[in-house]
C-alpha cells in the first residue's frame, strides 16, 4: 500500500497527487488512437506560422555562420554544466552559429513532398512547435533587451529594448544567472503546432524537442569556448509575463544560459 501522505507532500507542499501519472496513461500511443489525414495536417500547418514574424519591430540580419572547428567527440566530450560563469562579449557570428545550430534550417525539402524545410532536430511530425528568444546586454553591435530568432529569415527582432535583468534575477531560482551570463536563451513552444495532430501525445513530443535544441545549444557553445548552464529552475509565470506569452497556448518551457569560463566552479 502506497503511503499517501508520503506521496502528497513534497518538501513541506501538497503535491496534485496524480497529475504527472495521468498525463503519462493518456499521452501513451495506442493501435486505436486517430490521427487527421494528410491533407487536413498539411491545411493546418499552412494556418500555422513557420516562426512567429515579430514585423514591427526592429529586425537585425545575422551574418552567415562560420564552421566550427572543433569534432563532434571532442565537444561531447567537453561539454560540462558551468557551476559558476561570466558576463564576457559575444559578437553576432556567434548568435548566429548558435542559433542556427539550435534551431536553424539545413535543408528544404518541399519538392519530395514534405510541407516544411527541415531543421538541426528532429520533431515529431516535422512540426517544429518550438521559438527562441534571448536576453543579453552583451552582445557586440547589439542594443540591451530580449530578442526573437527567426529561423525562416535567419534574422533577430528586437522585441523588448531595456535592462531587464532585476526582473529576470526575480524569475528565477538561481538568480545570479541572469547577471553572470553572457545571454538567456528561452525556449517556448506554440502547442498546437504539434497537439493539432498527436494529440497529448504532442505534448511529450515538444519537451522532447525543447531538450534536442538545449544539447544542440550547449554543443554550440562548448565549440565556441563558451560556458553553458541549462535551467529548468524558473518561475514560469513570470518568465512568460516578461516575454509577452500568454503561458498557455504559448509557454516557456526551458532555458540555457551562456556565458565566460569563470575560473572557479567548473564541474
Amino acid at each position: 500500500m502506497r503511503n499517501k501522505t508520503l506521496d502528497t507532500i513534497h518538501y513541506g507542499r501538497v503535491a496534485e497527487e496524480g497529475v504527472w501519472e495521468l498525463f503519462h496513461e493518456n499521452s501513451k500511443t495506442s493501435r486505436y488512437s486517430g490521427m487527421p489525414p494528410d491533407e487536413v495536417i498539411v491545411a493546418h500547418m499552412q494556418r500555422l506560422w513557420e516562426s512567429l514574424p515579430f514585423d514591427r519591430y526592429p529586425a537585425i540580419e545575422l551574418p552567415e555562420p562560420a564552421p566550427l572547428d572543433a569534432t563532434v567527440e571532442s565537444t561531447i566530450n567537453a561539454r560540462e554544466t558551468a557551476r559558476a560563469m561570466i558576463p564576457c562579449d559575444v559578437t553576432l557570428q556567434q548568435i548566429a552559429k548558435l542559433f542556427h545550430c539550435a534551431y536553424g534550417i539545413t535543408r528544404d525539402c518541399t519538392e519530395e513532398g514534405f510541407p516544411r524545410p527541415f531543421r538541426t532536430v528532429p520533431s515529431g511530425g516535422a512540426l517544429y512547435p518550438l521559438e527562441l528568444f534571448f536576453y543579453s546586454a552583451h552582445v557586440e553591435g547589439l542594443e540591451l533587451g530580449i530578442y526573437h530568432y527567426n529561423s525562416v529569415h535567419r534574422n533577430l527582432r528586437w522585441i523588448q529594448p531595456g535592462d531587464h535583468s532585476e526582473r529576470l534575477c526575480g524569475a528565477l531560482v538561481q538568480s545570479n544567472l541572469a547577471t553572470d551570463a553572457s545571454l538567456l536563451v528561452f525556449i517556448t513552444a506554440l502547442f498546437e503546432r504539434s497537439v493539432f495532430k498527436y494529440g497529448d501525445r504532442g505534448y511529450r513530443f515538444v519537451l522532447l524537442e525543447a531538450g534536442h535544441v538545449a544539447q544542440n545549444l550547449n554543443l554550440a557553445a562548448t565549440a565556441l569556448g563558451l560556458s553553458c548552464t541549462n535551467i529548468g529552475g524558473y518561475f514560469d509565470r513570470q518568465i512568460d509575463e516578461l516575454l509577452g506569452l500568454d503561458g498557455l497556448a504559448h509557454s516557456t518551457v526551458y532555458m540555457t544560459a551562456i556565458g565566460g569560463h569563470a575560473d572557479n566552479g567548473r564541474a
